[in-house]
């Protein structure tokens, strides 16, 4: 497998560390040229009226053809086609949903108060998320994780779900052994994890490798919330986890 920084494009570098200070000023003019290149539009935190950042393919929200317009609420369902993305805000959560995905955003019942995400049930697909202080659940083909507030990415097919706890704490359960069960706490991808639909009881989650997702994106989802990651970049270069396996 090949390191990130090994093949990130030289323009993002700069753009990160721009991203990770949480500023997007008349100071750096070349980091708001270098996000409109690469993201489309300047990011920077969306406006509580707007939902969705940015749209690419074909995006539906509720079974409607969703544009930039669309809102995106609790109990709202998201599905994209192949070759399509959607990355969107609600409330403290920011999301980036990939191609060929089903995502519900299942609502708590709490008649006395705005309605809030009480579970994300990726059907399946992919899906890079980050919140904060917000518990939830996110429920896959074949896993249960118990959200503390945090940045993840997931990813759920018929056989086997991967799930990365890019920064804080989760609790991973198998759906077909529940006494396969681990709590992850990380800083900064520090133990990504195959749940398994087949496996001996006790062995249905393992570990597995860092793939799919870059710090530039939780980055970027990040700032459309008005955060920044909670890992430091180097000044000198931008460098992924880097373990072996």
């Amino acid at each position: 497998m090949k390191h990130l920084d090994s093949i990130d494009d030289p323009r993002r570098r700069l753009l990160i560390q721009a991203l990770t200070t949480g500023v997007f000023s008349s100071a750096l003019p070349s980091a708001n040229a270098l996000a409109d290149s690469l993201f489309g539009s300047k990011p920077t935190k969306l406006p509580p009226q707007q939902s969705i950042y940015r749209i690419t393919g074909a995006v539906q929200v509720n079974g409607q053809a969703a544009t930039l317009e669309t809102p995106i609420k609790p109990g709202d369902a998201l599905t994209t086609e192949r070759n399509s993305e959607i990355i969107f805000v609600i409330g403290s959560h920011a999301m980036l949903l990939r191609g060929e995905s089903q995502l519900q955003l299942e609502v708590a019942q709490n008649l006395t108060q705005s309605p809030v995400i009480a579970a994300l049930r990726l059907l399946q697909g992919k899906l890079l998320s980050v919140s904060r202080d917000m518990p939830m659940r996110i429920e896959t083909a074949n896993a249960s994780v118990g959200i503390r507030g945090t940045g993840f990415y997931v990813e759920s097919f018929p056989e086997q779900s991967y799930f990365c706890t890019c920064y804080g704490v989760t609790d991973v359960t198998a759906k077909a052994d529940p006494t396969s069960k681990t709590t992850v706490t990380a800083y900064h991808h520090d133990r990504p994890l195959y749940i398994l639909k087949h496996a001996a009881p006790g062995q249905h989650i393992r570990n597995a490798p860092f793939i799919n997702h870059t710090d530039q994106e939780l980055a970027l989802i990040e700032t459309l919330v008005g955060r920044t990651t909670p890992f430091v970049f180097p000044n000198d270069a931008y460098s992924t986890p880097r373990r072996e396996y």
